[in-house]
């Protein structure tokens, strides 16, 4: 069975007849385990109670333990039951929250709550906030109290259950449900009769991107003769991730953009997916990956870690100059600073300190390239070579008027590599996870040395498969599709 079905407690809470989808009891649900063994339904749950152990908690609970995708998820009843569970998404969402309410000129004298249901609010004042919200929490009708004042503030968030609501809000939920249910996001005439469906979020307009729209292409042809059906996404579709059966980031990620709650979405529903939010935290931030590799004996330049109060003759004495400064969590060569003079070092932290508490200062190594190694379910996928951009230290020049220039590449054959580049690197990965990554080495006269690890790398036709061709976008299709058949 596949399409959509509507769990409820009571067959009157939503007959059949209101609604073009399968309706069944909870306790029926839970009674036949079996019930849908021909396929993968999508399931919403609309029982009366959430509450920890009920019938609706353990719906939801076993449909995780089938396989089934189900709305809401047991993370997010979970969450949804203390303010200090999900205060970590207040501040997105009182920003959205206030930007509505200004552009609406609307300031309340009193408290206010607002109903959502599936992502569409019932003051349409407020449907960028209704949508942001199920982003957050994919829950079928929550209520959300708003406390006055020159900044409006939530004060809760809460399930709302269909047996609960009145004054015309139970229509508005079922209405919001047909809405929901009836959303095409793909072509009918254009969607083939692929096993799979894998989502690649990506941005047409990124200028650096880690693949770009004609590798995506490229990507497609060849997943489609592995019955997997590639289907790029934008940013303006969390609410649609459900739908696929898993999820390729191929944006520049970062924790504090919709890249995280992508990832965070597609791994709360069981989705594999690439970059999944443990690695995008754990290799964003330098610091963070400093500490990483320096406790699983990965050798790195001799770095330090500065703050305000670091002294930075000290610095200067240790690492000598010239010296490379970077902020945390930069990429594709951003934030990364090279400091020739003392007077440099302190005008150059203190305008990165504006932005960050941390900063990192590293030795510099000259080199003529950097080596990349891809790194897939700890198994190396590729080996490149990135020469400096001409003229320039590093293999990315960024232009006063924000063009850049890049050096050249030369890709290897896996067997042709350096046993000692390959292996450095999926030692390095190791400790990150599971999923695809890209550490960058650097050769020096007193040996190998990794730089970074990215949750990103880049992955262009014709650059990183100029060696390995197809082969490499099938290896990762076929990690995947080992996970999907998991």
């Amino acid at each position: 069975m596949t399409g959509w079905v509507i769990l409820v407690d009571q067959p009157k809470d939503l007959p059949n007849a209101e609604t073009p989808h399968k309706v069944i009891t909870t306790s029926e649900y839970l009674a036949r385990p079996r019930l849908f063994d021909m396929g993968r339904p999508k399931l919403l749950n609309l029982s009366r109670s959430y509450a920890y152990q009920s019938k609706g908690y353990y719906a939801s609970l076993l449909a995780e333990a089938r396989g089934h995708r189900v709305v809401p998820s047991v993370e997010t009843m979970l969450e949804l039951r203390e303010a200090k569970l999900y205060e970590h998404a207040l501040p997105d969402l009182e920003d959205e929250l206030n930007r509505c309410a200004r552009r609406a000129d609307f300031q309340p004298e009193g408290e206010f709550k607002l109903l959502v249901c599936f992502g569409i609010a019932r003051d349409p004042r407020f449907e960028p906030f209704g949508r942001l919200l199920f982003d957050w929490f994919r829950c079928p009708a929550l209520e959300v109290t708003v406390e006055p004042g020159q900044w409006l503030s939530i004060d809760r968030i809460r399930p709302r259950t269909l047996t609960r609501l009145e004054n015309g809000e139970g229509a508005f939920l079922r209405e919001s449900l047909h809405l929901h249910t009836k959303r095409e996001w793909r072509d009918p005439k254009a969607r083939s009769l692929s096993k799979y469906d894998l989502a690649v979020l990506y941005d047409p307009n990124e200028k650096m991107a880690p693949s770009s729209p004609s590798s995506i292409k490229h990507f497609a042809r060849i997943a489609e003769k592995l019955s997997v059906d590639v289907e790029p996404i934008t940013r303006r579709q969390l609410a649609e991730l459900a739908e696929y059966d898993g999820l390729f980031i191929r944006e520049t990620t970062s924790i504090d953009n919709h890249t995280y709650r992508f990832a965070r979405r597609a791994w709360q529903e069981g989705m594999p997916v690439i970059d999944d939010p443990i690695s995008m935290i754990r290799c964003t931030n330098k610091v963070f990956l400093m500490e990483l590799l320096g406790s699983n004996q990965v050798p790195m330049p001799q770095t330090v870690l500065l703050n305000e109060s670091s002294e930075f003759t000290k610095v200067m004495d240790e690492l000598g100059l010239p010296l490379v400064l970077k902020i945390p969590d930069g990429s594709f060569s951003r934030g990364v600073h090279k400091i020739t003079k003392p007077d440099e070092f302190k005008r150059v932290a203190d305008e990165l300190f504006e932005e960050t508490d941390l900063l990192l200062a590293q030795k510099f190594l000259p080199t003529e390239f950097d080596w990349r190694v891809g790194v897939l379910a700890g198994e190396p996928l590729f080996v490149c070579q990135y020469r400096m951009a001409r003229g320039h230290w590093q293999i990315v020049k960024h232009r006063a008027d924000g063009s850049s220039r890049e050096g050249g590449f030369k890709t290897f054959d896996l067997a042709q590599a350096p046993p000692e580049v390959i292996d450095l690197a999926v030692r390095a990965a190791r400790p990150i996870g599971d999923g695809l990554y890209g550490v960058d080495i650097k050769q020096t006269d007193s040996g190998f040395v990794v730089m970074e690890v990215n949750d990103n790398p880049n992955l262009e036709h014709g650059i990183e498969d100029s060696v390995g061709k197809d082969e490499i976008w099938i290896k990762l299709l076929k990690w995947f599709i080992d996970r999907f058949e998991q």
